[in-house]
């Protein structure tokens, strides 16, 4: 990674240990940053959600160790431990905790932060603001983020979707919502209406391919066949469904005729990942000014 002079942003997990009811020891986090502080560009405080007097408590053991860990202030604190952060003069912050919550109870939260908190009086930021886990478009596009993170390239694409930009004029437009078209052809979505894209209108259909042959990749064919549990896959077989209960049962088995977004979650993933590239290229160079009244559309 070093080689390639690949900027990292390390997180410490904290969300997943929440998630999952385990603790993370402060020390050895701070341990492993410094062993690999020469590789790391950003890395977040240990935050512990829920508890913001904890988490500030770790910010100030992470600085005492010599570390300079990215704050982290969360949905539904107390404004003043926002307050806190802003006065010590940091100039680089992360709002938290934005996962489990919904995009309507975002809109007027992070309408106040970066009305009243985040931008000067004529909405320029004052500090550089990351998003963890920001996976709405639309809030991405809303709010002068500095930067955001978020899985959701690789969790879509792992449950068989890929985003699609949406075409005005000739060209692709990045401004306004994508489409999230599942494309797999082993979808559970392939049979409900509108959402797969066997259930399109051709002339969409035809834009998908074309998006996807201008990036350098292909839809992909796969056909069907039912064999004996006992089967031997051969070359570019796999099985098309989980192993019935009943022993006796046939199975479905998919032969990959061409390879594609179809049939590999890999160029799922590639393609989502060039979908958010040209959507970064796409925003307006940080900082920009926010501003809450929209005359409709995104910010761009």
């Amino acid at each position: 990674m070093r080689d390639k002079k690949v900027d990292l942003f390390l997180d410490s997990g904290a969300f997943s240990a929440w998630s999952k009811g385990v603790q993370i020891n402060i020390q050895e986090y701070i341990d492993f940053i410094k062993k690999h502080a020469a590789s790391l560009t950003v890395y977040a405080n240990l935050d512990v959600i829920g508890d913001p007097k904890a988490t500030w408590k770790n910010q100030q053991i992470m600085e005492d160790a010599g570390l300079s860990p990215l704050p982290i202030f969360h949905y539904g604190e107390d404004i003043k431990w926002l307050d806190r952060y802003l006065s010590k003069g940091y100039d680089y912050l992360a709002l938290g905790g934005m996962v489990p919550v919904s995009t309507a109870k975002l809109y007027p939260w992070l309408d106040r932060l970066f009305s009243e908190k985040l931008t000067d009086p004529t909405g320029m930021p004052i500090i550089k603001v990351h998003g963890f886990g920001l996976t709405s478009l639309r809030l991405m596009m809303r709010y002068p983020w500095y930067s955001v993170d978020s899985t959701s390239w690789v969790m879509t694409a792992r449950m068989g979707s890929i985003y699609v930009p949406r075409y005005k004029g000739g060209v692709w437009n990045y401004g306004e919502d994508s489409w999230k078209i599942a494309v797999s052809c082993q979808s559970p979505a392939i049979k409900e209406a509108g959402k797969h894209f066997n259930t399109m209108p051709p002339s969409e259909q035809d834009l998908v391919i074309q998006y996807l042959s201008e990036k350098g990749y292909a839809f992909g064919k796969s056909t069907f066949r039912k064999e004996s549990q006992s089967y031997t896959l051969k070359e570019q077989e796999r099985w098309g469904e989980k192993k019935p209960k009943d022993k006796t049962a046939a199975r479905l088995v998919e032969t990959i005729e061409e390879e594609g977004v179809c049939n590999r979650h890999q160029l799922r993933d590639e393609v989502n990942i060039l979908y958010f590239l040209a959507l970064e290229k796409a925003l307006p160079a940080w900082p920009w000014r926010f501003a809450t009244k929209k005359s409709g559309g995104f910010r761009l």
